[in-house]
C-alpha cells in the first residue's frame, strides 16, 4: 500500500455529538477492517482498484473534522470528501431537524437532551446491506461477530497490515462464491448473502440509484425484508425519512404507557409527524434505548 497521506478538514453546522457517533461506530466496529478509539475512526477501503486507508477525528477548537487519507490517488478525494460528509452527517443543520422534532412529546426531550445527535453513516452501502442481513433478529455483538467470520473467509488480506487493520471487507464477486459454511451462519442466510452479491453483479440492485428504487430491489430478494432495506436506506444511502418500522426497539420506544410494543404499520403511522427526519427521529430513540439498559 502506497504511503502517502493526504489531509482534509471537514467543516460541520453545530451542535454536533461525536461523542454518540464514535460510541455508534465502537459498538459495531469490524475487526480488522475497522478500528474506533479515543484518537477517532479509521478503516480499509478500496479506491481506485487498490486499498487505502482513512482516519477521522475531531478538530479541537473549530467546528470540523479532519480526514486522513493513505494510498489513494489525488483524483479520489472529491469522492472520499463526499462520503466522509455523508457518513459522519456534516452537511445538514441540526437545528433545523430539531426544531421539527421538538413538537413531539416523544422526542421532544430526547431532542432537547442531544440536539447535536446525527445519523451514523456506513461507507459502503454493499457492505451496510451484508452486515444488516447477519445483524437481523441478533444482538449487535453477535452481528459484528457473524460479518468478522465472513470478513475472514471472504475478505482481501492487505499486504501490509497496518495497527490492526487487516483486511478489505468483500466484494461482490469474492463473496458470490465463497463458501460460508462452517460460519455459524444459517442456511438462509447463506442463501440470501449469494443472492444479494448476485443480484449487485448483475445489476438488480443498483446502489447508485434513488433510495426507494433500491430498497424495492432489495426486498425483491428472498430473505431480505423491509427492516434490511430501510437500514440500508438510513446508514448508507443518507436518507433522512428512512424508518426501519419492524425494528423491535422503534415499536417498544414508541409505544404508548400500556402497551408493550406498537406493530410495524402502528409505528408507521405514530412516525407521521416525525417526517422528513425519520431517521434521526430513529436514531433518537435508538440511543435513549441504549441509555436504558446501561
Amino acid at each position: 500500500m502506497a504511503t502517502t497521506e493526504l489531509v482534509l478538514r471537514l467543516g460541520y453546522r453545530p451542535p454536533y455529538d461525536w461523542d454518540h457517533l464514535r460510541e455508534f461506530l465502537a459498538r459495531r466496529a469490524l475487526a480488522g477492517v475497522e478500528r474506533v478509539d479515543a484518537a477517532g475512526y479509521a478503516r480499509t477501503l478500496r479506491c481506485a482498484g487498490r486499498p487505502a486507508l482513512i482516519a477521522v477525528r475531531p478538530l479541537g477548537g473549530v467546528d470540523a473534522l479532519e480526514l486522513r487519507v493513505t494510498g489513494a490517488p489525488r483524483a479520489a478525494l472529491p469522492l472520499l470528501r463526499s462520503t466522509a460528509r455523508r457518513v459522519f452527517d456534516l452537511t445538514r443543520d441540526p437545528r433545523r431537524i430539531a426544531a421539527a422534532l421538538a413538537a413531539d412529546r416523544l422526542l421532544g426531550p430526547l431532542v432537547a437532551l442531544r440536539p447535536g445527535l446525527r445519523v451514523p453513516g456506513a461507507w459502503d452501502a454493499f457492505e451496510c446491506a451484508v452486515r444488516a442481513v447477519l445483524g437481523q433478529q441478533v444482538s449487535v455483538a453477535a452481528g459484528r461477530t457473524l460479518v468478522a467470520r465472513v470478513v475472514a473467509r471472504a475478505g482481501e488480506p492487505l499486504r501490509v497490515p497496518r495497527d490492526g487493520l487487516t483486511h478489505l471487507f468483500p466484494t461482490p464477486a469474492r463473496l458470490a462464491r465463497a463458501r460460508l459454511d462452517g460460519l455459524g451462519i444459517t442456511s438462509a442466510r447463506r442463501a440470501a448473502l449469494r443472492l444479494l452479491a448476485r443480484a449487485v453483479l448483475a445489476g438488480q440492485v443498483d446502489f447508485e440509484a434513488a433510495p426507494a428504487k433500491v430498497a424495492a430491489a432489495l426486498t425483491s430478494l428472498k430473505g431480505i425484508g423491509p427492516w434490511t432495506a430501510q437500514y440500508v436506506a438510513l446508514r448508507a444511502l443518507g436518507e433522512p425519512d428512512a424508518l426501519p418500522y419492524g425494528d423491535w426497539v422503534l415499536r417498544r420506544m414508541a409505544a404508548p404507557a400500556g402497551t408493550a410494543m406498537l406493530s410495524p404499520r402502528q409505528l408507521e403511522e405514530r412516525a407521521g409527524g416525525w417526517r422528513p427526519w425519520r431517521a434521526y427521529a430513529t436514531v433518537h430513540l435508538w440511543r435513549a434505548a441504549a441509555g436504558r439498559v446501561t
